[in-house]
């Protein structure tokens, strides 16, 4: 290639992955606006137990659930039968909640077994359009993760699941969706939260990210040098970085994509644009990347916790430590 078409060239394709970002850009702006306008539900202050141990979690469970009640009466006063709903199922005497807030959007994190005495801990990580009024597709994946967890786990192993809402979430169609800010805002308090946990369970205890689609950027923001022993990209559009090595952790890192996965078409690229950073980079199923690739099935953007999925299957294994069980594609 001779000198001026390698310059030409090389204008031509930043030109190019700028006018990419912008259309993600642009694309995400269109259609929101609406949403931005809706009223805020009135809630209380979140609790503020002391700081959770294995001996203090049914106390702190309990001054979350006395929130989310609280909240549910303030949502019904307000009129929102259905974040008075989804607040009252929180507040049920059988849920486990590490915390509430019941304000704006709506955050929470659930724990299901027997978080004390576990011996393997999955902590889920959720994508865009999660909060409380959508809560129940999350939960509903950290069911079954539990319940295959359960089913699986050799004698004498003992599990939990953490449904981690810890964060504001983007919309799918929003600004926030292309861009790193949620995922660096959102990245110390899952550090944080993985702090509590080995206050809880203690060093002995295997903990595993599960990170689905934008929660994959905010688990790659936080896992330099974190105390787990596995990541798991679910569906990633990118983390930002250009291979798993430059997470700087010391986990395995795992990625996967199911065949029917429409993340597969957007565009793995990053650049500066309006003052920010657009975009996430290269593909973590990509031998570039460099993290182990793993067998999702043919299922879509939302299946990868679906029961009997291969996908399931294999997180399951991952958690558990049985790597070697771990099916490729």
């Amino acid at each position: 290639m001779w000198p001026g078409t390698a310059v030409r060239w090389r204008r031509h394709a930043g030109r190019w992955r700028r006018a990419v970002c912008a259309a993600l850009v642009t694309g995400a702006v269109v259609l929101p606006l609406s949403g931005a306008a809706q009223p805020r539900i009135p809630a209380p202050l979140p609790a503020e137990p002391p700081a959770p141990t294995a001996l203090t979690l049914a106390e702190t469970y309990a001054a979350h659930r006395a929130n989310a009640a609280e909240a549910s009466r303030m949502a019904a006063d307000h009129g929102d039968r259905h974040r008075a709903a989804a607040d009252r199922a929180m507040a049920d005497p059988s849920r486990h909640l590490l915390a509430f807030d019941g304000r704006g959007a709506g955050l929470a994190t659930e724990v299901l077994g027997d978080l004390a005495r576990a011996d393997r801990v999955a902590v889920l990580v959720p994508g865009s359009d999660t909060g409380l009024d959508t809560y129940g597709r999350f939960r509903a994946a950290a069911v079954a993760l539990h319940r295959q967890l359960v089913a699986r786990a050799p004698a004498g192993t003992r599990t939990a699941v953490v449904a981690w809402l810890g964060y504001e979430t983007p919309g799918t169609i929003s600004t926030t969706v292309a861009t790193t800010g949620r995922a660096e805002r959102a990245a110390p308090k899952l550090r944080a939260l993985v702090a509590d946990l080995r206050r809880i369970t203690g060093p002995g205890t295997r903990l595993t990210l599960l990170c689905h689609s934008y929660g994959s950027v905010v688990c790659a923001r936080a896992a330099d040098g974190l105390d787990v022993s596995d990541i798991a990209l679910l569906g990633s559009p990118g983390t930002g970085a250009d291979t798993a090595a430059g997470l700087r952790s010391g986990a395995r890192i795992w990625a996967a994509r199911g065949d029917d996965d429409w993340v597969e078409h957007v565009p793995h690229l990053s650049t500066g644009l309006f003052g920010t950073t657009v975009g996430f980079g290269t593909d973590p199923v990509s031998p570039e990347f460099g993290a182990r690739v793993f067998d999702a099935g043919d299922g879509g953007h939302s299946d990868y916790f679906d029961p009997g999925s291969r996908s399931l299957t294999n997180l399951a294994r991952i958690t558990l430590g049985e790597t070697t069980e771990v099916t490729h594609d």
